[in-house]
């Protein structure tokens, strides 16, 4: 993809494929053919938990309160039945007055809602355009003159076009919000009630979140009505499904180490994690340097950049991308293999939402994370946060043993009762006490 405005706008409608190998199952044989064929030509045959759960209710129309992490298939869990509801009435879409609307908390995550949309719609006549802050508007309000079924957007962008008269919400029949607890964080709740007062009552509302708090539920029933209570939680902690390795090494050594990482075992994708952008930009030149297929993405990087960065890397021509925290936020890559941390985060609860980006849906994950002296007392935040030790990686040239030696940070634990093995052989600690407390208050994010 070229360019987003290209992507993230359109009228679908490709001829649908007059054959398909197996038909789909569960919640997906009761889509119209059309949804039927584009998710098969995608090869997904079998809906997750949420698709399961959420895709009837929604086709019959009913709220729904859903709570699900990201990885989960949540996006095409709405996004299908949207699509199906609106095919019913295929009407030629009045300019700037969308039937459906999705508010998301940034602009990478409604791209991607936009990209989701025109995978599963292809063989739908639908129109659909994204529309968020960072970049010039004309592409987005030349696709709304056009008229759009629906509209992917960040609440800034958002009321800005309406108050310029390029929106107006009065035909909106379905209205998604993804990722409240993000919008919560990110100080966005009163710019979603300017919008909602602005829809019609007589709606579909779809309210997702990571987690469902008491004040997140509060504001959930101002928004919905009789809804539907979907829940997914995965079997275990994701920290749990991933194999995590910690390496000391000399801060001048990190660049080299990097590198001969990359190079010398089997990485497919890797999310470089640093705290600084000029250290993720040079980070970055340093592997494309090695021969290494490297981007950066960082906040001040065009909005133009990061969307090129984050396709380029989505679309696997690039190998990895160094990513600052801020910058990380609302990327969603199924299919990274590896995060590495070249620098340690602040707090240890930044550690696990960095980890948590790769053993998505399933899949295997591994985290290497690099510790200088100066990172010991993170180090043993980490590993309180987690109530072990996190194993150390010897099998390389340029582990520091003075600084293994200086950064031994679980002694005073098994003195303390952290760390202990008990109940069965499960690691004790405060993980569990952070998931309960990241459930009151999204620390981090």
């Amino acid at each position: 993809m070229k360019e987003h405005e290209s992507a993230s706008s359109g009228r679908n409608g490709h001829s649908a494929p007059q054959s398909q190998t197996q038909p789909p199952e569960g919640a997906f044989s009761s889509l119209i053919a059309e949804l039927q064929q584009a998710v098969t030509a995608e090869g997904y045959l079998t809906p997750t938990p949420i698709q399961e759960q959420c895709i009837p209710h929604l086709l019959e129309g009913r709220d729904l309160l859903g709570t699900a992490q990201t990885g989960t298939g949540k996006t095409a869990a709405f996004t299908l039945p949207l699509l199906e509801q609106l095919s019913r009435h295929t009407n030629r879409p009045r300019k700037g007055t969308p039937r459906a609307l999705i508010l998301a908390p940034t602009r990478e995550l409604a791209a991607q809602i936009g990209d989701s949309i025109e995978t599963y719609g292809r063989f739908l006549r639908l129109r659909h355009t994204v529309v968020f802050g960072g970049v010039n508007q004309f592409h987005q309000v030349k696709a709304l003159r056009h008229g759009v079924d629906v509209l992917v957007a960040t609440p800034g962008r958002l009321l800005d076009l309406m108050q310029q008269k390029f929106i107006h919400l009065n035909e909106v029949e379905i209205f998604v919000l993804d990722e409240v607890d993000r919008m919560l964080d990110m100080g966005f709740i009163p710019d979603v009630k300017r919008v909602l007062a602005k829809i019609p009552k007589e709606r579909q509302t779809l309210f997702f979140s990571a987690t469902m708090p008491p004040k997140m539920e509060t504001l959930a029933h101002t928004m919905v009505r009789d809804p539907v209570r979907v829940a997914i939680t995965p079997e275990k902690p994701a920290v749990e499904l991933i194999d995590q390795k910690m390496i000391f090494v000399d801060k001048k050594s990190k660049d080299a180490l990097l590198t001969s990482l990359l190079q010398n075992r089997k990485i497919k994708k890797a999310l470089v994690f640093t705290q600084m952008k000029h250290v993720a930009n040079r980070v970055s030149k340093k592997l494309v340097a090695a021969g290494i297929r490297a981007t950066a993405i960082h906040g001040n990087k065009s909005q133009a950049a990061r969307i090129r960065a984050l396709d380029g890397f989505k679309q696997n021509h690039f190998q990895v991308m160094v990513a600052t925290d801020v910058a990380a936020r609302g990327l969603d890559v199924d299919d990274v293999t590896h995060v590495i941390n070249y620098d340690m985060p602040m707090e240890a609860e930044t550690y696990v939402h960095r980890i948590g980006r790769t053993a998505r849906a399933g899949a295997d994950g591994h985290s290497i994370s690099f510790c200088t002296a100066q990172d010991k007392s993170c180090l043993r935040s980490v590993e309180r946060l987690l109530g072990k030790k996190v194993p150390i990686d010897k099998d390389h040239a340029h582990h520091c043993e003075r600084t293994s030696q200086s950064s031994q940070p679980t002694q005073k634990q098994s003195e303390s009762g952290q760390g202990k093995r008990q109940h069965g052989g499960r690691p004790q600690g405060n993980f569990a006490r952070y998931q309960s407390r990241k459930r009151r208050h999204r620390a981090g994010r």
